[in-house]
């Protein structure tokens, strides 16, 4: 018999943060779920408080440096159910949303690959409700943070249950022959965009995505710099290079040469205004770093690598 949805999340050695997102999974939905936790860097301590707390979930251990879609596809590759439901550790549901998504299956035509609900953050701002398309202009816009995700658009932020354009990778269910086909998450990337890249392929394919309004799930997206972001931010802009430029010349040197003049004037910003040690240190390093690499042929991987050492 096949299972009926495959629960996937990766937590980077977080217990305290993955145990709400587990208990609310388990409190508020009863469809039939498999639920694999992809324990990523843990230290034996939380592998062994995670199996005693929860021992009918699925752990896979997780090591060395690998991404996002990398360790999603670690679990995806033995997920055994009919629909893949991915969720990030730092989300609390406070409704069955596997239960509601699942169900705006069974209204919709059979050609829809996903269905997103509309993703909160904890003071109750919308972070997504669907996503128009992202393309190069869109990306550029947002790097200076000109892109407002909340306000209405024909593919977002509507009523009821709607058709949209692309995938938020904080949580959607997706039907598992579908994501198949599409050949998971790209492991091209690291930090991003898999999410928008996965949506925008299904869309390729034929499929259609929906979101519903009516169906919330809290987002405990973390707002400040962490230290690692001197390594992850030039991972990340280079995974959009290859995303939003691919292999276009002209699109490359573009998009290049905006995000370089971008964090060139970053750089002169942090030397006029202080550079020497904490937030401010660290955001001057984040930007010479992207400044250093955006036209580099490395890989998203392999800048995370250089700049983490």
């Amino acid at each position: 018999m096949t299972m009926k949805v495959s629960v996937v999340i990766v937590s980077m050695n977080r217990p305290e943060i993955l145990r709400p997102c587990l208990d609310s999974l388990f409190a508020f939905n009863r469809t039939e779920m498999e639920v694999f936790v992809v324990a990523y860097r843990y230290t034996k301590e939380n592998l062994e408080l995670l199996r005693r707390g929860y021992p009918d979930v699925k752990i896979l251990e997780s090591e060395g440096t690998k991404g996002f879609a990398e360790n999603n596809n670690l679990a995806l590759r033995q997920a055994a159910g009919e629909y893949i439901f991915i969720v990030n550790d730092d989300t609390v549901q406070e409704m069955p949303v596997v239960d509601r998504l699942l169900a705006d299956f069974g209204r919709l035509p059979s050609d829809v690959a996903a269905v997103s609900p509309r993703i909160i953050l904890p003071d109750g701002k919308v972070q997504t409700s669907g996503r128009a398309p992202w393309g190069m202009c869109r990306y550029m816009r947002h790097y200076l943070h000109l892109v407002n995700e909340r306000i209405p658009t024909r593919w977002s932020n509507r009523k009821g249950l709607f058709r949209t354009r692309t995938l938020n990778g904080a949580c959607f269910l997706a039907r598992a022959d579908a994501f198949r086909a599409a050949g998971w998450f790209d492991e091209r990337f690291f930090f991003t965009p898999e999410d928008i890249a996965l949506g925008q392929k299904f869309v390729s394919m034929g499929y259609a995505l929906y979101a519903d309004a009516n169906t919330v799930i809290v987002h405990h997206a973390g707002g400040t710099v962490r230290p690692m972001e001197a390594a992850v931010k030039p991972a990340r802009v280079r995974g959009a290079m290859l995303f939003y430029a691919g292999d276009n010349r002209f699109k490359r040197a573009v998009l290049g040469g905006f995000i370089h003049v971008v964090e060139s004037l970053r750089c002169f910003k942090y030397l006029i205004v202080g550079h020497k040690s904490g937030r401010k240190a660290l955001m001057f390093r984040t930007a010479r770093n992207v400044r250093e690499s955006v036209f580099s042929s490395e890989s998203p991987k392999e800048i995370f690598v250089r700049y983490s050492r």
